[in-house]
């Protein structure tokens, strides 16, 4: 029996990747190419959606010669129409429909979050999970009810990646593969002599807030690195400790009334 395939764009933010998928999750090629800006600067919608104009037609040759399949093979073509940045997403779906014509296959427009959380469900095989939905543009609890997932508690301003990114701008870390990233890189977890800097945040209800963490500790860095106070380091490990235990608050608030029937 014919696996039935899909070619999938995801151009969202400042990575347009193609690749070719089959329906039981199969990953038969995944190329991609990221839009890396110099350390301190962000990516702004019309360079990023420029950068993708470049990359996504030889993204999509590569995607057909590693998957060893021909267009005549591929039974639906797939875009992220969002959420996302605006420009970038038009590139990927200006490409879909032009191929869509071309090749004479259908359109299917994918929400970019219920992605994420249905590859989750793939590759851990889980059944009815609670999803934390933890992206540079989306901090969310979701869960499924009712025959559509909800929204049970999300970040009221910033998302807690893009948090991480703005700070990363201000120790002016490298962008490259990406700004959460190395923020990641350059914290001392293993290390027993690390600084923890108390970090003030707000949760309201099942939502929470990130802008003024991130107003905060933007605020003091300069002094706090001036005086010796602490290291860039001990700077990311508060942030992202403050950050996750934030989240995992809302997290424990919505379970705890299940948890309570076992």
């Amino acid at each position: 029996m014919k696996k039935l395939l899909a070619l999938g764009f995801e151009g969202s933010a400042n990575k347009i990747g193609v690749g070719v998928v089959a329906l039981d999750g199969t990953i038969l090629s995944n190329p991609r190419h990221t839009y890396i800006t110099p350390p301190g600067h962000g990516f702004l919608p019309r360079e990023t959606a420029h950068h993708h104009l470049q990359h996504v037609i030889p993204l999509v040759q590569s995607a057909l010669e590693a998957a060893q399949v021909t267009p005549d093979e591929i039974d639906c073509l797939c875009y992220t129409k969002g959420p996302g940045m605006g420009a970038p997403l038009q590139v990927s779906a200006v490409v879909v429909r032009v191929l869509s014509l071309l090749w004479k296959k259908p359109i299917v427009a994918v929400n970019h979050c219920v992605a994420h959380i249905e590859m989750g469900r793939v590759v851990t095989g889980a059944h009815d999970p609670v999803v934390l939905y933890v992206s540079g543009g989306n901090t969310q609890v979701i869960a499924y009810s009712e025959g559509k997932y909800r929204i049970f508690g999300e970040t009221i301003d910033i998302a807690v990646g893009n948090c991480l990114d703005r700070f990363a701008r201000v120790l002016q870390l490298s962008n490259d593969p990406a700004p959460g990233y190395n923020i990641e890189q350059v914290t001392p977890w293993c290390s027993k002599g690390e600084k923890f800097i108390d970090l003030p945040y707000a949760v309201k209800g099942m939502d929470v807030s990130f802008s003024g963490i991130l107003s905060y500790i933007e605020s003091t860095t300069e002094e706090k690195l001036k005086n010796n106070e602490c290291t860039p380091a001990d700077l990311c490990y508060s942030l992202q400790v403050n950050s996750l235990a934030h989240w995992g608050f809302v997290v424990c608030v919505f379970l705890w009334p299940h948890m309570l029937r076992y």
